[in-house]
């Protein structure tokens, strides 16, 4: 046999060039391409990008790249694959900007570096109802009054508040969440619904709750009502009484009454149906013919007349143990009461309050 001549060998030398050079390509060329997919675009204008919740960072790096954030979304995913990232990635509106490193921006969704959003901030003094609440809401710019009340007049559960569950099904409620929607300040987004802030005050209602003794479910069993009913009695404590110590002096009272088998005879529940408040109730107001009419019903009205204050909760569940039966507003501007064991002592009070008011 011939041995191999120099002309073979330079052939083998050529393709094993050949194929190392092709190698180098290869490699150089996948590098240079993954290395320009994951650099940072062009800078130019923040843009607001949703990460909405359950959608997951793969398919999120395609709007990222649809958005000029970053170049290549099927690049981006194996980055995230590769460094482990993405599970902890919080959903909401982000601000990005064109230009920004990978990592600035996987630091920004781990972070939860959200835009806040733009909010309203509104407060709900106490003794107000609902429709008072409705017009509260929508001078704040949270729609209209009629859309409110027939969203919290809905038959419906609020699975994320405790308190609510106490609503009963009875249609001779004025308004279902009387009295359970809780006067507080609050700061809430500029596009909440209506059901998310009727939510918002039930939950604080349960916040409220959470802040009293912890025997309070205890004196419910003690004072012989439901929950119901002791924020019915709160509320009527809210609209009757402004001087907080005597507020668990009057919760007492209307105890006093209801154990006794006597008419409450409380203005507020006459006043709840009226369309405007008066400064004096006539004898036909105290005529009407309803439920919540307690110059014409035994024990209390059918629910709430206002949302009560967390001090007016509290007379309701730990009420001043007194042999009083009636009360009579000072007319001397400092609101506070005068009070009495019988009906003659209290005609005594009555005249003694209008003396006061003539002086």
């Amino acid at each position: 046999m011939r041995p191999a001549g120099p002309g073979k060998g330079r052939i083998t030398f050529w393709v094993i060039t050949t194929l190392l050079s092709l190698m180098i390509l290869i490699v150089g060329g996948t590098y240079l391409y993954i290395w320009n997919g994951l650099r940072p675009t062009s800078s130019g204008d923040a843009v607001q990008v949703e990460l909405k919740k359950g959608t997951s960072p793969f398919t999120f790096a395609e709007t990222l790249e649809e958005q000029g954030i970053i170049r290549n979304a099927f690049l981006f995913k194996y980055y995230l694959r590769y460094k482990h990232e993405g599970p902890k990635f919080m959903a909401g509106v982000y601000e990005m900007k064109p230009g920004m490193d990978k990592q600035a921006i996987i630091a920004k969704l781990n972070a939860g570096e959200v835009v806040k959003a733009e909010t309203i901030k509104f407060t709900i003094p106490e003794g107000l109802t609902v429709e008072q609440i409705a017009d509260k809401l929508s001078e704040a710019g949270f729609g209209d009054k009629t859309s409110f009340i027939a969203a919290a007049d809905k038959v419906q559960t609020w699975p994320d508040t405790e308190a609510s569950t106490h609503i009963p099904t009875d249609n001779k409620l004025r308004h279902r969440l009387e009295g359970y929607l809780f006067p507080e300040t609050y700061e809430l987004p500029k596009d909440t619904k209506q059901d998310a802030i009727i939510d918002r005050l039930l939950q604080e209602l349960d916040r409220k709750l959470d802040t009293l003794p912890e025997n309070w479910e205890d004196a419910l069993e003690q004072n012989g009502v439901g929950f119901h009913q002791m924020l019915t009695i709160a509320s009527l404590v809210e609209r009757e009484v402004v001087v907080d110590e005597e507020r668990p002096i009057v919760a007492g009272i209307i105890y006093n009454r209801i154990k006794k088998g006597m008419p409450l005879q409380i203005d507020a529940t006459v006043q709840y149906l009226l369309d405007k408040q008066k400064e004096r109730l006539m004898e036909s107001d105290l005529q009407v013919d309803s439920p919540y009419n307690t110059y014409k019903i035994k024990g209390l009205p059918p629910g709430p007349i206002a949302s009560p204050s967390i001090k007016s909760i509290e007379a309701a569940l730990f009420p001043k143990q007194t042999d009083y039966y009636y009360y009579v507003t000072k007319k001397d501007g400092s609101h506070e009461h005068l009070f009495a064991e019988t009906l003659k002592q209290h005609n005594q009070n009555i005249a003694k309050s209008n003396q006061t008011a003539k002086q």
